[in-house]
């Protein structure tokens, strides 16, 4: 598939998804260039802002299989693997697919479930597949993990661990919508007179397996690599922070431009493309030193001081 038919199909893909998701056109961006580079996205916001949806709607666009996993305290690695269970009737052990067996899978509200729990998405997420009884199940491709957490209730939570959260390609909030879109929200559902809003399939599986091997086309400058590595780089040497982003960082910033430079009918990146994506490819990458554990300003701070401090190539 040729870059401009790649830009073409993600364009009708948000404006599809845009039907049902109302004033955030910057955020389905990020998750359709993040569908295409093949990451998960762990969306960290209140309660009520739309999470779900985006979410479901991304997969009736996309043409994708969808399933949810509501995360509790008592919810076990085999509710989300699946296991064998003994069949009388053929008098043999056959194995029972769980919720992963798809295209995309809500996590939804995943830091509720204990970190034994958690841990059984860390294999399906890096290595698209699930190993039960000594046997290595692949997942469905394409696989993408949409993850949500509630940034205020605490009790009752268990945090990501950090190879976890180091998964997740980006970290995104939502927000509330402005009031000109709140009234659009409420207009839209008076006129349809009902709350289901049934999406049109833009893509097929096979076509985003394809718009996937295109992105491998996008050319990268020298320069650029470099830019990208000394920003990784830099969040190392910070005094604030404690651990710096890892490889998989520099990674998420390659496919991440290569993607948002596709999806604008380009086949090179520029440094905008990697620049844009600096806090949702590093907030979640950096621990902090112990001293700014409360303050949720930080986090920003550090990224906003790597971004100045970095020199930024000129692509001639």
């Amino acid at each position: 598939m040729e870059i401009p038919k790649v830009s073409e199909l993600g364009r009708k893909v948000i404006d599809e998804v845009e039907r049902a998701v109302v004033g955030k056109r910057d955020l389905l961006e990020t998750i359709m260039a993040s569908v295409l580079a093949g990451g998960h996205v762990l969306l960290e916001d209140y309660p009520g802002l739309g999470k779900t949806l985006i979410a479901r709607s991304f997969a009736a666009a996309l043409g994708l299989d969808f399933k949810r996993i509501q995360f509790t305290p008592d919810l076990l690695p085999g509710d989300i693997t699946g296991g064998y269970i003994f069949n009388r009737t053929k008098n043999k052990f056959e194995l029972r697919q769980g919720p992963v067996f798809t295209n995309i899978l809500l996590a939804d509200e995943i830091n509720r479930a204990s970190p034994k729990t958690q841990s059984a998405l860390l294999e399906a997420m890096q290595e698209g597949q699930v190993t039960m009884e000594g046997e290595s199940l692949k997942l469905p491709d394409p696989f993408i993990v949409l993850a949500t957490q509630n940034p205020i209730e605490y009790e009752g939570t268990f945090p990501l661990p950090e190879a976890q959260l180091d998964r997740f390609m980006l970290k995104l909030t939502v927000g509330y919508p402005s009031l000109e879109e709140e009234k659009e929200i409420l207009q839209r559902r008076r006129k349809r007179k009902q709350d289901e809003l049934v999406l049109r399939q833009i893509t097929k599986p096979s076509q985003l397996v394809e718009m996937r091997a295109a992105l491998e086309t996008v050319h990268v400058d020298g320069d650029l690599e470099e830019y990208i590595s000394a920003l990784v780089h830099t969040t190392r040497g910070d005094r604030r922070v404690a651990v710096g982003a890892s490889p998989r960082g520099s990674l998420a910033f390659l496919k991440m431009a290569r993607a948002r430079a596709a999806l604008a009918g380009r086949d090179f990146i520029l440094p905008d493309d990697v620049k844009h994506f600096a806090v949702p490819v590093l907030t979640h990458r950096l621990l902090l030193q112990p001293e700014y554990w409360m303050s949720r300003e930080v986090n920003g701070d550090v990224i906003r001081d790597v971004l100045k401090v970095t020199p930024v190539p000129v692509i001639r």
